[in-house]
């Protein structure tokens, strides 16, 4: 999704008031923007805690700004800045993580996007931007064009295309219908996991219906709710811890309401920070299932 969301960005920074920040990471894959903006992109260095700042006073100026780097850099390194500098002042600034779940598994834990919805998500102003394919990453550039805001856009290294390609409407908390199957028990997934849902997950769970939602956070709860209590049953499926993550997020939505959707959830096991190995490895041993 790296590459696609440098493409989507050039075409959308037409009025040229988007700027990328990045800290000596993104080589071989930020290069389009910097050839054709290369007044609107910075390298900040290995200093994310200034990325941000740098990120804020450009946002103050009434422009987008994108900060890319892996997953843990972005979030847990300059977490104090993104509390205070971005989101306690609502600005129009776009937190790019690249390497969701255990996408860069050969590094190690330390390189992991494991916990970063739980921080990310308790920030008041943030909104979780997280697609799991090709056409919701496209839409959801097009959306935060148009609602500047803080926001973090978790990526997976790899496209992944949709299961069936269509023009999507998104909006947070909303609900987007992949696979027909049974209208009251579904299986709802947030990042790139449509694949595990569709080729594990509905192994066991057969006939339910599969739906996505990339856009959510903390002011999306109450749109959600109204969805959520139109089901009878919902498995979530992320590639996050569960404490924090997307499913504890939904049964938040539920907290305190007579709502009696039954909710349970598939997310990768805490005990991947023990191993090293690929994706793929860590994923078959410790992901959703």
């Amino acid at each position: 999704m790296r590459k696609l969301f440098i493409k989507e960005l050039i075409k959308l920074n037409n009025n040229k008031k988007i700027y990328l920040i990045i800290n000596d990471l993104g080589f071989s894959v930020i290069e389009p923007f910097k050839d054709k903006f290369p007044n609107r992109i910075f390298n900040a260095g290995v200093s994310e805690q200034n990325m941000m700042g740098m990120a804020a006073g450009i946002a103050s100026e009434k422009c987008n700004v994108f900060v890319y780097s892996i997953a843990n850099f972005s979030t847990f390194r300059c977490a104090e800045q993104i509390r205070n500098d971005i989101d306690y002042h609502n600005l129009p600034v776009t937190i790019v993580s690249v390497g969701s779940g255990v996408g860069y598994g050969n590094l190690g834990y330390t390189h992991h996007a494991l916990q970063d919805y739980s921080l990310m998500r308790s920030f008041p102003n943030m909104l979780i931007l997280s697609p799991g394919n090709n056409d919701e990453l496209i839409s959801i550039l097009k959306y935060i064009k148009k609602n500047p805001q803080p926001s973090y856009l978790r990526l997976d290294k790899n496209e992944h295309k949709t299961i069936k390609p269509k023009k999507i409407i998104i909006k947070p908390g909303k609900f987007i219908k992949l696979i027909n199957g049974n209208p009251k028990k579904i299986i709802l997934t947030t990042g790139c996991v449509q694949d595990i849902a569709r080729n594990n997950i509905l192994k066991k769970y057969k006939n339910y219906s599969i739906y996505s939602m990339p856009l959510w956070g903390m002011k999306a709860k109450n749109f959600a709710r109204q969805t959520i209590k139109k089901f009878k049953e919902i498995i979530t499926v992320e590639d996050h811890f569960y404490d924090g993550g997307f499913g504890s997020w939904i049964k938040e939505c539920i907290n305190d309401t007579d709502i009696k959707t039954t909710i349970k959830s598939k997310y990768i096991n805490s005990n991947v920070i023990n191993e090293v190995g690929s994706n793929e490895y860590l994923l078959k041993k410790f992901g959703p299932r």
